[in-house]
């Protein structure tokens, strides 16, 4: 047995019992798996469900010979990539061009010489199993070059995005130091700092110290995965704790946040601090989004979560965040939740658009889903699932 004929299917289509019974003997003792046929209309027929490795056609039979049947395997690009080899008497008027240009990748003639068969049939195997690995090689490379021109697009970006965040808070605490260093040398070596200066400046590096920290956690995810601690969580204990902190950003954007999330729902299985993070994305990408006087809502409920045909629906937990504001163009909506994506209407505070990516790893790691309907002008209601504790 050789390495082609271990798990190789072969269709042998003939009329003449005498030539299939030899060369399904043959075969059969080299440990190839047979399929028969005696004319041309039924070996079509059968090929969906045998998915022969090579074809043995006989070029004379009844109905249609094998040269048109040839042509229809040929024509169906289904079929067309199995190997044909021609069977022809040596009494018979083959013409060889013609049948290679049917698309044939050989002949063989009867009698049978048998071990001359098993060679051709083991080279064109072998062929076409290097055909095979050739492909899937070259599908493997074609993703790979997608893949890096991807990678290479989004290095791009964040290029730009990190000269573009970083440049603003460093330029503009480096032009106070600048005035406070002038205004020193003018009153011999001393100065007094505003005190609104230096929160200025605090605020400058708090945003600075924000974006590496994202930038650390973001490639930390994409190497080792997000890290949870999972236990039952009360989605409503854990909101009161969040819009408590909250309260005082909250008045600083004259926003307004109702908590609709009711009193008897189930625990969810999930880490509270990752849960939290993905509620504070959301909600701060919200305000920074939109004018001051935002209303944010957050509301909870349980779904049922469709499967495969093969799996039982699952009850989720499906939490929203949904504010009142100026909404999110459609192309925009498709794109929120990639790698250093960021909307064009950011009006206090710039990024990398980090947040609402690592929401969807943290989500993702939850085993939910994560999404945002919006209509500009009407507000957006961003949502994701969490399985319920058990």
């Amino acid at each position: 047995m050789t390495p082609e004929s271990s798990a190789s299917v072969i269709l042998l289509v003939d009329d003449n019992p005498t030539n299939l019974n030899i060369l399904v003997a043959a075969l059969r003792d080299s440990g190839y798996k047979l399929r028969v046929a005696q004319d041309g209309e039924s070996a079509i027929a059968q090929i969906p469900y045998a998915q022969p490795d090579l074809i043995l056609l006989d070029v004379m039979m009844p109905g249609i010979d094998g040269f048109e049947t040839c042509r229809r395997l040929k024509a169906d690009p289904a079929t067309q990539a199995i190997p044909v080899v021609f069977m022809t008497a040596l009494t018979e008027t083959f013409d060889k061009v013609q049948g290679f240009q049917m698309g044939a990748v050989d002949y063989i003639t009867k009698p049978f010489e048998i071990d001359e068969v098993l060679i051709r049939i083991q080279t064109h195997l072998a062929i076409q199993n290097l055909q095979n690995q050739l492909q899937i090689q070259n599908q493997q490379l074609q993703q790979e070059i997608h893949d890096r021109q991807k990678a290479q697009e989004a290095l791009q970006v964040f290029l730009h995005a990190v000269s573009h965040d970083l440049r603003n808070p460093v330029t503009g605490g480096l032009m106070v130091l600048q005035s406070l260093l002038g205004e020193a040398e003018k009153q011999a070596g001393s100065v007094i700092v505003p005190e609104s200066v230096i929160h200025r400046m605090i605020q400058s590096h708090d945003r600075q110290l924000e974006l590496i920290n994202s930038l650390l956690e973001t490639q930390a995810n994409e190497v080792a995965g997000v890290c949870l601690h999972l236990r039952p969580v009360k989605l409503l204990d854990l909101v009161n704790q969040l819009t408590a902190d909250w309260e005082a950003l909250l008045s600083k954007n004259e926003a307004i946040l109702h908590n609709l999330i009711p009193l008897d729902l189930p625990p969810v299985n999930a880490d509270p601090n990752q849960l939290w993070r993905v509620y504070e994305n959301l909600m701060m990408n919200a305000l920074k989004h939109n004018p001051p006087g935002l209303t944010l809502t957050l509301a909870a409920e349980i779904i049922e979560v469709q499967q495969t045909p093969a799996e039982q629906n699952q009850l989720m937990m499906c939490c929203t965040v949904q504010d009142d504001g100026e909404g999110i163009p459609p192309e925009q909506s498709a794109m929120m939740f990639e790698l250093y994506k960021r909307g064009q209407t950011a009006r206090r505070t710039v990024g990398l658009g980090l947040g609402l990516y690592l929401c969807r790893q943290i989500i993702t790691a939850h085993g939910g889903e994560i999404g945002v309907d919006s209509t500009p002008g009407t507000g957006s209601r961003f949502w994701f699932t969490l399985p319920l504790s058990h």
